[in-house]
């Protein structure tokens, strides 16, 4: 798909990779439609971002996780821009809940994070659906985590909220082709705000020290990386669909085993 002169929605797109996201769109030509739940002010920033790269864009304040939220924003993104051509389902919560910790992932967590991960993703690609069929043709990205492909991640929670949108994905691949392709990424540690917040300082830099010592590429993921691999589901994969492109630095590979010595 040439994204110059269509129209993007990215969720969850103030900061981090969907800021990210949004930018590169911007700067292919792609006209963008920033989505936040709170953040407005750094919607706003982004939406200049994008502009300044030579793009059209707009923000809607919108929280994802309810069902008619996600109708009001993309009816506004049909409005604004006559069209929606790409879904990016950016948009996501967790709880830093250690695994062994069963009391501390309450009810009241495990509901907040499946109703913004995985009701708000559906949510959305339910409402863009109509749009993309009416213009017929249509790409959607999902953003997951290897957190659901190896129950690894800040909580239980948040790992089975990924694994859903991983199969999602391939049941939303199957049902809304041929006219549109449906997705996903699954970056490892990305680093961002909202990284650093939950793991503090010395956690962090305690993570990307595991990664630099355990993994093949030797480095965690920024959202810059992230956003490239969403382009190229949007832009060059056209005979792609139902896929989970991981983005990890090969940390699913599990530990680098140590080298054979040479013979003497």
């Amino acid at each position: 798909m040439d994204i110059q002169g269509k129209v993007a929605v990215v969720t969850g797109s103030s900061v981090g990779v969907g800021r990210a996201t949004a930018r590169l769109f911007a700067s292919k030509g792609c006209r963008v439609v920033i989505n936040c739940s709170r953040s407005r002010p750094e919607a706003e920033e982004t939406a200049e971002l994008c502009r300044a790269a030579g793009s059209a864009a707009a923000v809607v304040q919108a929280d994802i996780s309810k069902d008619a939220e996600c109708r009001r924003l993309m009816q506004t993104a049909g409005e604004e821009f006559g069209r929606i051509d790409v879904l990016v389902n950016n948009a996501a919560v967790t709880e830093f809940v250690p695994f062994d910790d069963l009391e501390g992932l309450t009810g009241e967590k495990w509901e907040r994070i499946f109703r913004t991960n995985v009701f708000g993703t559906f949510f959305c690609i339910r409402a863009a659906v109509p749009h993309m069929k009416r213009i017929g043709k249509g790409a959607i990205v999902n953003v997951a985590s290897i957190a659901g492909m190896l129950g690894s991640g800040s909580s239980i929670a948040y790992a089975a909220s990924k694994a859903a949108v991983i199969n999602m994905t391939l049941a939303l691949a199957r049902t809304l082709g041929p006219e549109i392709r449906v997705n996903a990424v699954a970056p490892g540690a990305i680093d961002t705000r909202w990284l650093r917040d939950g793991l503090g300082e010395a956690g962090f830099q305690t993570l990307r020290e595991t990664y630099r010592n355990t993994t093949p590429l030797q480095e965690i993921a920024v959202p810059e990386t992230v956003a490239e691999a969403i382009a190229w589901l949007v832009e060059g994969a056209s005979m792609t669909t139902g896929e989970v492109i991981t983005i990890d630095g090969g940390v699913h590979l599990g530990p680098k085993m140590a080298r054979t010595p040479k013979r003497q």
